[in-house]
Order: structure tokens, then sequence, then C-alpha cells
């Protein structure tokens, strides 16, 4: 059996970039001790979720990549000999930012990095005031863990997003998340389970968790965690992250069940691309 020690992480917003870099690198340290292979951090890990409002001085929370935040985990990484997805705001050039996740190999390189593609814009989640939209297509990276794909947060609620990382190769996707109660609620327990299910892939979830009330007052939204993975079948790998409380969830992820699953759902053989194009028109 060919399994993959997998990890992601759901935390509450400290108060400050330094202090959730800190607490982070004390996640990828724990996981190392448990013999974790590959981890995965929530959307834009090392800040608060400023999308809940429009502020111009969020934009100072942006990194470039390479650069320091990025330099250090690919240090960890190397030292740890894990695979880590690390997500966050990315300056490509002044005043042009993405919502980023960085693919770090076990090696300490950088192999991808993945832009968010589908961007909301609406109440407590103006991203377009933030980011542009991602230009990176749906891309699947060979690490030390296995053919690992990205998308994020709003990218699950496009199931194109999942094919095309399926079509592409992947054995487990990671969708970091910044998810808050309301509409969301019941596709959370329905999108990302469908998406490994019809794809034949592990996804794993995370999320952020609690109401970061010191930030934005009564404009905060409560994130309700939840992280989870999902196996290629569509069934959870263990059980759901908590709803109010900070956690690591470490899961054994049995890719010899990927493969058994493709051979008993023949969904890449039984495609019918020739009849898909009206999904390509605007």
């Amino acid at each position: 059996m060919t399994t993959v020690k997998a990890a992601i992480t759901q935390c509450t917003w400290t108060g400050a970039k330094e202090s959730m870099i800190e607490k982070h690198v004390g996640y990828l340290e724990q996981a190392a001790g448990q013999g974790v292979q590959v981890i995965c951090f929530q959307e834009l890990f090392f800040g608060p979720y400023f999308g809940v409002v429009q502020q111009r001085k969020y934009y100072d929370y942006a990194e470039s990549i390479p650069g320091p935040t990025s330099d250090k985990f690919c240090e960890l990484a190397k030292q740890h000999h894990m695979v880590v997805i690390l997500p966050i705001y990315e300056e490509e050039m002044p005043g042009v930012y993405y919502n980023t996740a960085v693919v770090i190999d076990a090696d300490g390189s950088i192999v991808g990095k993945y832009r968010k593609s589908h961007l909301p814009h609406l109440p407590y989640f103006w991203e377009k005031f933030y980011f542009r939209p991602g230009n990176t297509g749906f891309k699947v990276w060979d690490t030390a863990v296995g053919k690992v794909g990205v998308c994020i947060c709003y990218d699950r609620h496009f199931p194109e997003s999942w094919r095309c990382l399926g079509l592409a190769g992947a054995q487990m996707v990671f969708n970091p998340n910044a998810s808050a109660p309301g509409l969301s609620n019941r596709l959370w327990e329905l999108e990302q389970n469908a998406a490994a299910g019809d794809n034949g892939y592990f996804v794993l979830v995370p999320n952020r968790v609690g109401a970061e009330t010191g930030e934005f007052g009564e404009d905060a939204v409560d994130f309700y965690g939840s992280s989870f993975v999902a196996d290629p079948r569509g069934n959870y790998v263990g059980e759901v992250g908590s709803t109010t409380e900070e956690e690591m969830l470490v899961r054994d992820l049995d890719l010899d069940l990927l493969v058994a699953t493709r051979k008993d759902w023949q969904f890449y053989r039984d495609r019918r691309p020739d009849l898909y194009e009206p999904i390509l028109r605007p």
C-alpha cells in the first residue's frame, strides 16, 4: 500500500502577521514530529481575511514570490523533507496582486504557484478590490508525495476547476478556504466530496476558524472551520474538523484507493468532450 501522511490546519487570526507565521511554523514542526509528508494551511494564512472590507491598508500584506515568507517555509520544507502548500497574498509588481498558493517540494524548491481563478465580489467577500483574477490555469505538479493540484476557496463552486485538475493527473487537490456561515454551508457539505468522487482523487480542505472581531469589529464574520479530507470515493477520511476550535488534522491517504476507484468508476473513459462545447461559451 502506498500511503501519504497529510496535514491541514485551521486557526484564528492572532492580530499580527509575524505571530501568524510563527504559529504556522509551530504547526509544521508539530506535523514533522508525526511523520507528516505534506501540509497545507488556510487561505491567506498569515493575515486576516481582509475581504470583509475594502481598505487600502491591507495591500501592505502582499509579498513577492520568492519572498521572505516563502523563503522561510522553503527552508523548513527542506529541513523536514515535507511538501508545503503555502497560501499567501502575492505582489507580482506594485499594484498587481493575486491570491496565491505556493507549492514547495520536500527539497525546499518552489515547484510552482497557483493564482485563484474565480474571485467573488459581494458583501464580506470583496476580493476584486484586492486581487486580479488568476492567470496560471489549473496545473498539477510532481512532488515528493505525488501529483499535487490546488484550487482556492471560491474556485470550488466551479466544477470545471476540479475536472481540469483531474485531467492533468492530480492525485490530491488542496483547497484552502476562508468560508463563513451563509449560503455556503450546505455546499460545503457537498461540493468537495462530490469533486473527489467525480474525479477520483483526494481533496484536502483547510478552512479558517473563529471571528476576527479584533480586526473588523461588527463587520467580522465567524469562520466555521470544519476542515476535512475526502477520498476518491467521496467519503470523509477521519472526522471533520471543529466548527469553533483551532486544530491540525493529520490523515493517511491511501493512493492505492485512487487506482482502485478509477478502475471501478470509468469516468475518464466514458467522458464525452465532443458534446461539451457549450460550457466553453462565455
